[in-house]
């Protein structure tokens, strides 16, 4: 069975989808990608952003990859109670906030994540948005 994985022409193109959207909102943002397997494949550091959102935003990617969800989805169902309680404590520790999409190509495979920080949880998920609808057009 061949698995799909973002490239780094698609990965690089998200990145700058991602960055452009950060600027035209006036957002200084850290912006990773990683690939099929939840290796950081590319990363940007924009100007002024915050170094303690550089692990997040890569932690933010690889839940979006490993679950397939976005990462407020995987949030909703992480609350005290829910079904995946506690789950930010396993795979070396998750992010279960907004801002992490998995990333999907044209045929809706998933091919990686993308994970940003460096604002409000509405801002960041965004900014993914804008890398992740650059890669589902690959």
């Amino acid at each position: 069975m061949k698995i799909s994985d973002i490239d780094s022409s698609v990965a690089q193109n998200a990145i700058q989808a991602a960055i452009e959207k950060a600027n035209s909102a006036h957002l200084k943002m850290n912006i990773a990608i990683v690939d099929a397997g939840a290796n950081l494949k590319a990363f940007a550091r924009m100007d002024g952003a915050w170094l303690g959102s550089i692990d997040i935003s890569i932690k933010k990617a690889k839940t979006a990859r490993f679950f397939e969800f976005p990462t407020g989805e995987v949030g909703k169902l992480s609350q005290p109670g829910g079904p995946l309680y506690n789950i930010e404590h396993s795979n070396g520790g998750l992010i279960t906030f907004p801002g992490g999409i998995p990333l999907k190509n044209a045929a809706g495979e998933v091919i990686g994540g993308i994970g940003v920080s460096g604002s409000s949880v509405e801002n960041d998920h965004m900014v993914a948005q804008a890398g992740a609808d650059v890669a589902a057009k690959s």
